[in-house]
């Protein structure tokens, strides 16, 4: 299976690599606006470089296209590939508004072609265990739920691409950081309510907000708590999930949600919850998410059934962050 990369920035490697971690599957054409920017991939990869994302889709035979572009760009060139009748894999967010979202999904759906986006965090052992945990109901009824993304990007973070930190092609901590963890909060706890949040730019010289909290009511009566940062000194400090439930009380956390902090869960014996923490420490990256995702869309045209991670997913997550942004906003609740 063809793959072509269109977006030659810092996270485009991790697609290059994984594809060629996939059996049949091959990076034969990538796109970018500056020629350099490709040389890697045509040295190591041997792909094709193109600087207009037409003439590759001319030109290759392609059957995916991963787009790795700044997040403002996702929605017009998914929907030229879609046209095109390419398969696709978008990374985070889909897109930076609602309309797009529904404007990628719906040109995906008429050209019969499958989306999927890339939230690689829901792949990591440890959150594949906590999400077992959670169908087969040893938690009971969940009370509460609370996620932190405490991180740090300095000012030379932002400054390296004139993009960086803009509302328009970036987003602040929520859109871009706290994206994957809230979209694992949402595959724990489903469908919210409403949300109340309050964000700031204290210390980044950067349009969006480097800081912001919030509150959420889910469907299902459960509350939680959202607080982000990119203004942590001087490295990452804490990302965590802590789910309380009516029969345990579970944390996965660590500077990047790799870990059971805390595991306690009513009937569980001691050593098998040592045994799990165990397994988890000795491997807990596991397989790269990305690679478990493009080996999934490839499953998913071979087998003609839904990506595992959809674009609906991709703007469940998009919603929450574009609802804590209303609210911050208006300085008051936001239905969901």
């Amino acid at each position: 299976m063809n793959f072509a990369i269109v977006g030659c920035g810092f996270i485009a490697n991790k697609h290059a690599k994984a594809i060629s971690e996939i059996e049949n599957a091959k990076l034969v054409a990538v796109c970018d606006k500056v020629p350099a920017a490709m040389e890697p991939y045509a040295n190591e990869y041997g792909a094709t470089p193109y600087t207009e994302v037409d003439d590759m889709l001319e030109k290759e035979n392609i059957d995916v296209v991963c787009i790795c572009t700044p997040s403002g760009f996702h929605a017009s060139i998914a929907v030229q590939v879609a046209n095109a009748k390419k398969h696709i894999i978008v990374e985070k967010p889909i897109a930076m508004t609602l309309e797009d979202t529904d404007k990628i999904i719906e040109t995906c759906k008429i050209n019969n072609v499958k989306l999927s986006v890339v939230h690689p965090n829901r792949y990591r052992p440890v959150v594949q265990e906590l999400r077992k945990i959670l169908e087969e109901n040893l938690l009971g009824k969940i009370s509460h739920a609370s996620c932190i993304v405490n991180w740090n990007r300095n000012q030379e973070y932002y400054d390296q691409a004139p993009w960086r930190g803009t509302k328009q092609h970036d987003g602040g901590v929520l859109m871009n950081q706290a994206i994957h963890n809230l979209d694992l909060l949402l595959w724990f706890m489903g469908k919210p309510k409403q949300v109340f949040s309050m964000e700031a730019t204290r210390l980044r010289k950067i349009e969006a907000e480097d800081v912001s909290v919030g509150v959420i009511q889910f469907e299902s009566g459960a509350l939680g708590t959202v607080e982000a940062s990119t203004t942590v000194y001087p490295k990452n400090f804490e990302e965590s999930i802590t789910l309380f439930g009516e029969k345990g009380t579970v944390k996965i956390g660590g500077t990047n949600a790799l870990f059971f902090e805390h595991l306690v869960i009513e009937g569980m014996a001691e050593n098998q919850i040592n045994d799990l923490k165990i397994s988890i420490k000795a491997d807990p990256w596991g397989t790269p998410g990305h690679q478990w995702i493009i080996k999934d869309m490839v499953n998913a045209i071979n087998e003609n059934r839904e990506p595992q991670v959809t674009g609906e997913d991709g703007r469940s997550a998009l919603k929450l962050v574009l609802s804590f942004y209303e609210s911050a906003k208006l300085n008051l609740p936001v239905q969901f």
